[in-house]
């Protein structure tokens, strides 16, 4: 069970761009996704200014590396089904697992429904497309054949017209059409054909297709041009009682929200194509952005009114060490046992100390120990842990991306085991860890190998609760140690995973030592 300030359901332009206000706002926000964006078969977007013929992918791409510049979690899996109670918004989510959250932020787009016309689906978003904005250009010029199956279906027709002289219109449900428009369009030199249509099929293996109707009439098209009806993605929502309204089209349903993205359920925000269907890709971004900074502003004005500051950081480990009476094995990480048994007793940090284990074996060997933590129930337990065995270890409550967060001071060892904190554009954090080691002191850092993470999972069947990219690496230290010129590293290895962790998945380490030869100079 994870918790947040904000989850974001859905990871394309209108979730990614709410995602990186609230990041940059300083507000742990997680964004689950299940890869299924509505504009994945299209291969380039269009109409987005600065990003103009861009891949989907790409942009989503380059989007979830913004977020997580700030922090931000980006988490590959699926959300099934959500409920409201007294500390926040309760998620459950693919493989069992979980997550909380003060605010809610659906982004999950809209389902298009094609008409059930053979041969359309498998070419959606390549040769059969319902946006002349966002097509229109790639087929000027060709042969379009123009599929109403719609009573609003002729809207668009003058601007594909306007587009190219090759347009042919065929009317495959009449109903609700005004003749009149009809007229129109004929007399501005337009083909109509009345007749429903069987199937559309390829011609030739350079592309061209068939559009043939049940009349058996054929028509030579480039590309076919017909409307979709929609249906919103909530269903995941239902247990929150979220409403659902008919669009004006008549084409399906949509999320109504109030100015600031608010729905009918306190606290659950709506932005993207769940609330404005007929937005492009560049108006779902701009949405997302706006409902992202409405959404700070609901977060700042309850915590003002608490009188409180909380960081959301914090708020996620205070709520895995109160939920369970102890989270980890007790025992010594075997790395740091390994590496730190020969090194002199002198003054050491523990960064990401936990329950303790680590500091307190350090204490034991008789160095003087700093325990630093986010959580303060786990420093509590490191304290308590001391005073029952007799020793004193130092805690000391800290972010690793606080100003200062180690008091200014130096040790002759920095441990980091299997900690983690988050990414930011100038590495804080990263700088405040290097800069904690004293001349001639050690930096021991140990992680754990994700190399397995770069396989392909269902994200109907598990989601991944953990987002390396979004927190600082060992690859990032080391490349941050070598630039600099004032570390000798003396390992740099990928290793078994000692014996006596709680934990059994990870069964490889990374493990890196490097001792400081010089202060860094700016």
């Amino acid at each position: 069970m994870r918790r947040c300030d904000v989850a974001v359901i859905g990871g394309s332009a209108a979730g990614l761009a709410a995602a990186l206000q609230l990041a940059r706002q300083r507000r742990s926000v997680v964004v689950v996704d299940d890869d299924t964006p509505r504009n994945a078969p299209a291969a380039h977007m269009h109409g987005y200014l600065g990003r103009e013929g861009t891949p989907p992918e790409a942009m989503r791409a380059i989007g979830r590396e913004e977020v997580r510049s700030y922090g931000g979690n980006i988490l590959t899996g699926r959300v099934l089904a959500a409920r409201k109670e007294d500390d926040g918004f309760h998620l459950e989510l693919s493989g069992g697992h979980g997550l909380v959250a003060r605010r809610l932020l659906a982004a999950t787009g809209i389902l298009d429904e094609l008409p059930d016309i053979d041969g359309l689906a498998e070419r959606w978003g390549r040769q059969v497309f319902n946006c002349p904005f966002c097509h229109g250009w790639e087929v000027r010029d060709l042969r379009v054949v123009q599929i109403v199956t719609t009573g609003i279906g002729l809207h668009p027709t003058p601007l594909m017209r306007h587009l190219t002289d090759q347009l042919t219109v065929v009317l495959h449900d009449a109903t609700g059409i005004d003749p009149a428009t009809v007229q129109s369009l004929v007399a501005s030199g337009v083909p109509v054909v009345e007749g429903a249509v069987r199937r559309v099929a390829d011609a030739d293996p350079d592309g061209s297709l068939i559009v043939e109707l049940t009349n058996g009439h054929r028509l030579p098209a480039d590309a076919v041009f017909t409307g979709a009806r929609f249906r919103p993605r909530v269903e995941m929502l239902a247990g929150l009682g979220i409403d659902t309204t008919a669009h004006p089209n008549g084409l399906g349903n949509f999320v109504a929200v109030d100015p600031t993205g608010r729905t009918n359920v306190e606290g659950l925000f709506a932005a993207g194509n769940l609330t404005d269907p007929s937005a492009q890709v560049l108006q779902s971004a701009a949405n997302g952005s706006w409902i992202g900074a409405q959404i700070a502003f609901s977060l700042a004005a309850e915590d003002t009114t608490a009188g409180v500051r909380p960081s959301g950081v914090a708020i996620e480990w205070d709520g895995r060490y109160g939920d369970q009476e102890r989270m980890w094995s007790a025992n010594p990480n075997g790395t740091l046992t390994a590496e730190a048994t020969d090194l002199p007793p002198g003054r050491a940090l523990d960064v990401g100390a936990g329950e303790g284990a680590d500091a307190l074996w350090l204490a034991q060997r008789g160095w003087r120990v700093t325990a630093s933590d986010v959580s303060n129930k786990a420093l509590d337990r490191i304290r308590a842990e001391a005073e029952r065995r007799g020793l004193k270890v130092r805690t000391l409550h800290s972010d690793a991306n606080d100003p200062a967060a180690y008091a200014d001071e130096t040790y002759d060892l920095v441990s980091l085991q299997y900690g983690s904190f988050q990414r930011t554009p100038e590495q804080r954090g990263l700088r405040n860890l290097l800069d904690a080691v004293a001349v001639g002191g050690t930096l021991l850092v140990v992680g754990h190998d994700l190399t397995w993470l770069q396989h392909p999972s269902d994200p109907g069947e598990q989601t991944r609760m953990y987002d390396p990219e979004a927190y600082v690496g060992i690859d990032e230290i080391v490349a941050e140690i070598l630039a600099s010129g004032d570390w000798r590293i003396d390992v740099n290895e990928t290793r078994p995973r000692p014996p006596g962790a709680i934990s059994t998945h990870h069964v490889n380490d990374v493990v890196l030592r490097a001792v400081r030869l010089n202060h860094r100079t700016e």
